[in-house]
């Protein structure tokens, strides 16, 4: 597994080593053992899938606040995304900073989300699948959501956003008063 840092501590770029063939390819998309012995031990607790139909629909940018705090790792299964994971943890040296990685199922990247990051994507092609892990239970009264376009993000839209009328009305980054603070302590959330 390739461990590429970013300019947010503890957001980090993974990409596995694949295995191919004539028939196609294998790879280990995550292990607990092997990331475990580079400083990654996250306890992924649920899957998720999410398939937009349409380019330049923007989900985001989302957070589960404490005590359900969540790490992800997000992958592209199908089609092409521009992942994005912005730094809400209050103290941080990247705080409001945001980081955006393209994720196809091409190059098989993947981009881990620490705890008190918020996460959105756009996505880049139609019927776009993504799939991504995380380390606690979705839960509602935790839920929360920023304005997807209030953190300076370049999102590189081909035209309008499709949003959700969720994603749409969130309250923008400066009404936000975040839940996290640096460093985030979870039992095994990387946060530097």
């Amino acid at each position: 597994m390739q461990i590429e840092e970013t300019a947010i501590p503890g957001v980090l770029i993974l990409t596995p080593a694949r295995h191919s063939d004539g028939r196609g390819f294998f790879c280990e998309t995550w292990n607990a053992r092997r990331l475990g012995e580079a400083g990654i031990t996250l306890d992924f607790v649920q899957d998720n899938q999410s398939l937009s139909h349409v380019p330049d629909t923007v989900r985001g940018l989302h957070y589960q606040a404490p005590p359900h705090a969540q790490a992800k790792l997000v992958r592209c299964g199908r089609g092409a995304l521009f992942d994005v994971a912005v730094d809400a943890r209050r103290g941080s040296p990247a705080w409001g900073q945001w980081v955006g990685v393209d994720l196809t199922p091409e190059d098989g990247r993947q981009l881990l989300i620490p705890a008190g990051c918020l996460h959105g994507f756009a996505t880049r092609a139609p019927d776009t699948e993504i799939l991504y892990k995380c380390s606690d239970f979705y839960a509602p009264d935790c839920d929360g959501t920023v304005r997807w376009d209030s953190c300076g993000i370049d999102w590189g839209l081909g035209g309008a956003p499709v949003l959700s009328e969720k994603d749409a009305a969130a309250p923008p980054w400066a009404e936000f008063d975040s839940p996290f603070t640096w460093p985030f302590t979870r039992e095994g959330t990387p946060c530097a």
